[in-house]
């Protein structure tokens, strides 16, 4: 690649300045740059192609209808001012005098979907893409439109192929994502990464010269998909056809634009997770680098309400790159292979049963993960998180079943010289040669680890424990007491329950039963609190209390307050339950309130995480020992939830060796005497 192209860098982004001294917003500045760009970009390569055509048609003065009409046939765009008239925008920009009839004569010579992709003249109610006329109208009122254009019309693309421009696209690309992107790694995945991942995928495809269909469906500008294909195109003689899809309108079009110059490519705007474009179709090979961090309320009843089957479980409605899995692997053939950029959240977020656990589950019951990477932190330009390649495979080796290998490339990095905004660090050749040994090798070595998948699987067990006293007693089974006096003392006195059926009410003073008992009974019922104050209930000539210090419930035949009798039963730990009833009226009754006591056990459901088998009676016997060894409390199954968790840091933590302890004496030793030495010098 000749480094020539990389000058025009600090020459596109010099335009900035004018948007600056206009009083632009800098986060702004993408919106008036893109267009220009793709402007350059077209011209370009109509140049280029038009050269390229007119030697291969052996076009003459007297042939040019024929000529122009073989040109549009191959669909790569046209403009009339520049093919049969030979303006480009540089010659535009010659005159200023001119250049406002010029520049529009100009933009209204492109074909319709080029028109359409730029945004040229659109109506308010159309989707305006890259907007170039509405950008083009505000620059114009700033009274610059002139100066940025002609500047823009000195960046010569002509002499560079597909992959040059698209690797300056990369470049400017990448600042945009450092000044605009609301979503790290939103728009731009690093050329080291997407060597990482082409490599990847050109070790898992056999080079059998048979039709290989590659797909994004967070294709953005295009940057992942079209760096892919480049790549692979090197490694391997297959033809390739790219898919695309975005949402993001200028972006997309960016992509449109490019995908036009490629041989075979078809690039659609939409939203992914709601759009049904690709629905029918399969592909060979998938990469992506979904947003992260990025809800989907907006578009939650359709996703809800999906009928095509992909999303098997949904993930918190914050962060929608779960989904995007899901829709992935959907797509995958059944001897696919896919690549995914995801942030950490994908491995541990929620909990066994929530909708990230089961979708993780998913794809481990499937056996579709092959291998998670993860990578460097500070790898992309506008997040320093720790981030992971998923690779998915639909048809692992035999040997592979079941089993799935950790690879930690945090280590895997150079520094750069120059820092590229948050991108600090990168994958060198010989980092992802390391990567890619290692998938192949499948083994463990100092970075890489081998498991069962099952080993990521765990038992979330819910249990109803049944809290006990100091003896280990309990109340077993409801008890119901039939009361004749309740009383409870504490900081604001003492009260005393003696009735316990509300039926009758002064009329004068309440509407209705209802209110009364609200005003009288309920306030003193909700305030009752046999743990915190002292409770006394009389039941048949029995006192019933609660003695905290022992977390048991006494009964005794006297009581006074502030002492246990010390012929007092202990019943066990369990609680003072005192509920009122409404009854309604009948034929026969009014309608009453009653008042009841009970003693009821002292529950408390809880849960335990246990390793997970996949022999369904081996699983069972390791709840059943998990629970014999660590739960002493009488307690009963409820449900059983299985999750699936991957945590790096725990399989690659590598704790910190200690010094010894003779040698950090002999440190201290060697520091007393440095000071000592010190003192001497100073008192000299």
């Amino acid at each position: 690649m000749p480094i020539s192209i990389l000058q025009y860098e600090s020459d596109i982004w010099s335009s900035a300045d004018s948007l600056r001294s206009a009083g632009l917003k800098q986060s702004d500045f993408p919106k008036y740059m893109m267009p220009f760009f793709a402007l350059r970009m077209v011209e370009s390569r109509l140049i280029r192609e038009h050269k390229r055509l007119s030697e291969e048609f052996g076009k003459t003065e007297h042939n040019t209808d024929d000529y122009i009409e073989y040109f549009l046939t191959a669909g790569l765009g046209y403009n009339d001012y520049v093919i049969r008239n030979n303006k480009t925008l540089s010659d535009i920009c010659a005159n200023d005098k001119t250049f406002e009839s010029d520049f529009k004569t100009y933009l209204g010579a492109f074909d319709e979907e080029t028109r359409h992709l730029l945004g040229v003249d659109k109506g308010n109610d159309e989707e305006k893409y890259l907007d170039i006329s509405g950008v083009c109208g505000i620059l114009r009122a700033k009274k610059i439109l002139f100066s940025i254009v002609q500047g823009w019309s000195k960046i010569d693309l002509e002499p560079f192929d597909n992959s040059e421009i698209t690797t300056l696209e990369e470049h400017i690309k990448r600042k945009w994502a450092d000044i605009s992107a609301e979503t790290a790694g939103e728009q731009y995945t690093p050329d080291d990464i997407i060597a990482l991942i082409s490599d990847i995928v050109a070790s898992k495809i056999q080079d059998n010269q048979e039709f290989l269909t590659l797909y994004d469906p967070t294709s953005g500008g295009g940057n992942l998909i079209f760096g892919v294909e480049d790549k692979l195109a090197t490694k391997t003689s297959r033809p390739i056809k790219t898919h695309g899809m975005d949402w993001n309108s200028s972006l997309y079009a960016l992509a449109k634009i490019e995908s036009r110059f490629r041989i075979d490519s078809d690039i659609k705007y939409g939203n992914t997770l709601t759009d049904t474009a690709f629905i029918d179709k399969s592909f060979d090979v998938i990469v992506a680098n979904p947003p992260y961090g990025v809800d989907w309320k907006d578009y939650r009843k359709a996703i809800e309400t999906d009928k095509t089957g992909r999303f098997v479980a949904l993930p918190a409605i914050s962060d929608g790159q779960l989904l995007f899995d899901q829709h992935i692997v959907y797509h995958l053939d059944n001897d696919g292979i896919a690549v995914v950029v995801n942030n950490g959240s994908s491995l541990f977020s929620g909990d066994a049963g929530s909708g990230e656990s089961t979708i993780r589950k998913y794809f481990f019951d499937k056996d579709w993960v092959e291998a998670i990477i993860q990578m460097p932190t500070d790898e992309f330009f506008n997040t320093g998180i720790y981030t992971y390649l998923w690779v998915f495979n639909k048809n692992k080796p035999t040997e592979r079943k079941d089993k799935i290998i950790l690879i930690d490339g945090s280590n895997k990095y150079i520094p750069l010289k120059k820092s590229k905004g948050k991108k600090r660090r990168e994958m060198s050749e010989s980092n992802r040669a390391d990567i890619i040994q290692a998938l192949s090798d499948f083994q463990d070595n100092d970075f890489s680890r081998v498991f069962d998948k099952w080993y990521f699987y765990y038992n979330k067990q819910t249990i109803m424990l049944t809290n006990v006293d100091s003896e280990g007693k309990f109340i077993e089974e409801k008890i119901k007491l039939k009361p004749t006096k309740i009383t409870q003392t504490g900081e604001e006195g003492t009260f005393e329950l003696k009735t316990f059926e509300l039926s009758n009410f002064d009329k004068t003073k309440y509407n209705d039963i209802f209110e009364c008992y609200e005003a009288t009974m309920a306030p003193a019922i909700n305030a009752f609190d046999y743990k915190e104050n002292e409770l006394v209930v009389e039941a048949e000539g029995k006192f019933y209390t609660y003695n905290k210090d022992e977390e048991t419930i006494l009964v005794q035949t006297g009581y006074a307050p502030g002492q246990n009798d010390n012929k007092a039963k202990r019943m066990g730990c369990g609680k003072i339950q005192i509920k009122s009833t409404y009854k309604k009226a009948t034929k026969t009754a009014e309608a009453k309130y009653i008042i009841t006591v009970e003693l009821v056990p002292d529950l408390q459901k809880d849960y335990e995480i246990i390793a997970y088998s996949p022999n369904e009676e081996e699983n069972r016997a390791n709840i059943a020992a998990f629970m014999t060894k660590y739960v002493t409390r009488p307690f009963e199954y409820l449900d059983n939830t299985v999750g699936v968790e991957i945590n790096f840091n725990k399989i690659f933590n590598q704790p910190e060796k200690l010094e010894r302890i003779e040698d950090i004496l002999a440190d201290l030793k060697q520091l007393e005497a440095d000071l000592a030495t010190l003192e001497n010098a100073l008192a000299l």
